[in-house]
């Protein structure tokens, strides 16, 4: 799988696509929100930066990976938030507003933190064969996740009604990505698809609802309101997959260290829909006990 064109040039195209979608529905405001909601925007981007790579880094010690198989979990922590985060932040009621300007930041910063994470996490398992992040690999990944996203932010600017007609076939097309890619990836390890599963497949389940958890709750405890909390969850619980895909697959060259990511893309939507429905359930029965006459 790792030597198709598919996987060396396709990949990094539909990445392309995919984030000159997200370009388009983004404007400068996004950024500018920070300054209304800065203790929303500081917690989230703190759990996903700092905290949740050290719930992946004790994760993988705590269950004696593979290195590259570790390598993959912490790269799968330092991909950012994407668009799908906006899309369960909508069903469950979050802050959506809020979501765009975590995941415009969160995709600048991402240019920056996935290299670092990356290779601190490969020089740390001592992961075998030339899997470093290099100066040019490094450019490489930049130029994948920030330029398309600068490009779809100018034609935007340029034309609204074009993007907001390119917004749905482009998240279909994403949804559509991520799923190939995902199914490519396990299936080009098909014979070692039982032993990758049971590694990290609990692994990752862990990861996801630790994610899902912690940016609820550290939300809640800032004293931040429910749509925000909801916000958070979701921005530092759901990872853009398809960004950790691409450069396990096309930049590390590497099957194996796609794995964690490709079974996180499958659990996610199954976690996050699950502890979506718990929040706002727990929600609405707490509004409904209050509401209720008394005597």
């Amino acid at each position: 799988m790792n030597d198709s064109a598919l996987i060396t040039t396709g990949l990094p195209i539909a990445l392309a696509i995919i984030m000159f979608g997200l370009g388009l529905s983004l404007t400068t405001d996004d950024f500018r929100r920070v300054t209304r909601s800065p203790k929303a925007v500081v917690v989230a981007l703190v759990l996903q930066v700092l905290v949740l790579p050290l719930v992946a880094f004790g994760l993988v010690k705590i269950f004696d990976l593979d290195p590259l198989l570790a390598v993959g979990v912490m790269l799968l922590a330092a991909s950012p938030g994407g668009t799908t985060a906006n899309l369960f932040s909508h069903l469950f009621r979050g802050d959506v507003a809020l979501n765009i300007t975590l995941t415009a930041i969160n995709s600048v910063l991402a240019a920056i933190t996935i290299p670092i994470i990356t290779n601190l996490a490969i020089d740390h398992f001592d992961a075998e064969g030339d899997l470093g992040l290099q100066l040019g690999k490094v450019v490489q990944v930049i130029a994948i996740v920030l330029i398309p996203v600068a490009v779809g932010m100018a034609v935007r600017r340029r034309s609204a009604d074009f993007a907001a007609r390119a917004d749905r076939p482009v998240r279909i097309f994403s949804i559509a990505v991520l799923v190939i890619v995902s199914a490519g990836a396990l299936l080009g390890e098909r014979e070692n698809l039982a032993d990758y599963m049971q590694q990290v497949g609990l692994v990752t389940g862990i990861f996801c609802l630790a994610s899902l958890t912690l940016g609820y709750a550290g939300a809640r405890l800032l004293r931040l309101d429910k749509p925000q909390a909801i916000a958070s969850s979701m921005e530092v619980g759901i990872h853009n997959t398809t960004v950790a895909l691409t450069i396990a697959l096309s930049v590390l060259d590497s099957t194996e260290v796609a794995i964690p990511s490709a079974v996180y893309s499958v659990l996610m939507y199954v976690l996050a829909t699950a502890f979506g429905y718990l929040i706002t359930r727990r929600h609405s029965h707490a509004e409904k006990n209050l509401h209720q006459p008394t005597g």
